[in-house]
């Protein structure tokens, strides 16, 4: 199929395309990328009067490295961040999840803003983001605003966005202290991930002091297993620690596992992924101290 008729603007400032936003509202439809917007235009899934083509705004492409967090601007691509060494120095676990995001030809062209705005509870940047704390910054032409992960990933596919706001940036904590992994599994390297897991782990005097576990791929989204969390702090993850983590993982998860693969498997694979990870952590910082 071919979309339903449009109108098409490419504002050349933000300050443009803040005033369309603010007068078409609903209406519009913002193009960066195009790799989500794209084809539910072309399905009819989405029949906005307006798409707003962003890629000529100056600035909304920058990568700002400070002492305590990574400020990335909406229209940063992935394969471009892939590639900048300032940023995988400083947040090597971003350039690793964003290895499993499609395949190279979409990494060029998939920005972080659309990502985001999509909020696609399979997509592994959402996942990153809560495992750092992240923060998202929109801008309208009242003001902006800057909302915290859990805020704005309310719900799969209804991030919390005004029709009049569009995302600017992301900002990303740094220093934690802690090493983190990603892994995921799906059908094919580029499908859609089953399940995903970003998992962070400090080692300190013998014993974990934080985690941090992240699940993608569940019906609501990007999940922080706090529960979980808490469970290995103040001890050594030995085989007893990690089979009752997997436990805790699973026990969390099942609520959030939806009707696409079965529940025991999906939660199953998320328990190994994260056990693995933590296991592979754990030496790692062994190692390092």
């Amino acid at each position: 199929m071919k979309p339903a008729p449009f109108r098409y603007e490419v504002p050349a400032t933000l300050e443009v395309a803040l005033e369309l936003l603010a007068e078409h509202g609903e209406e519009a439809a913002v193009l960066a990328g195009g790799q989500s917007l794209v084809p539910l235009l072309n399905s009819r899934e989405l029949r906005p009067g307006l798409v707003i083509d962003i890629n000529r705004i100056r600035g909304l492409d920058s990568v700002e490295i400070g002492p305590d967090h990574a400020r990335i601007g909406a229209l940063a691509r992935a394969g471009e961040l892939e590639r900048h060494r300032e940023l995988a120095d400083a947040l090597p676990i971003l350039r690793e999840a964003l290895g499993y995001v499609a395949v190279p030809q979409v990494r060029a062209r998939t920005t972080i803003g659309g990502s985001v705005a999509h909020a696609d509870p399979a997509a592994e940047l959402p996942a990153v983001i809560a495992a750092l704390d992240g923060e998202i910054e929109l801008a309208s032409k009242e003001g902006g605003r800057t909302l915290h992960w859990r805020e704005f990933f309310r719900a799969p596919h209804a991030p919390d966005r005004r029709p009049d706001e569009l995302i600017v940036a992301v900002r990303l904590a740094r220093r934690l202290g802690l090493g983190f992994a990603f892994t995921e599994v799906g059908r094919r390297r580029s499908a859609p991930a089953l399940v995903g897991a970003c998992t962070g782990l400090a080692r300190n005097d013998g014993a974990v002091e934080t985690a941090r576990i992240t699940v993608a791929a569940m019906r609501s989204g990007p999940l922080r297993l706090e529960v979980a969390e808490r469970a290995l702090l103040g001890r050594a993850p030995d085989e007893e620690a990690l089979a009752a983590l997997g436990r805790q993982v699973v026990a969390e998860l099942a609520p959030h596992a939806d009707g696409l693969d079965a529940a025991a498997y999906r939660t199953g694979v998320a328990a190994t992924l994260v056990c693995r990870d933590v296991r592979a952590l754990w030496e790692e910082a062994g190692r390092a101290g």
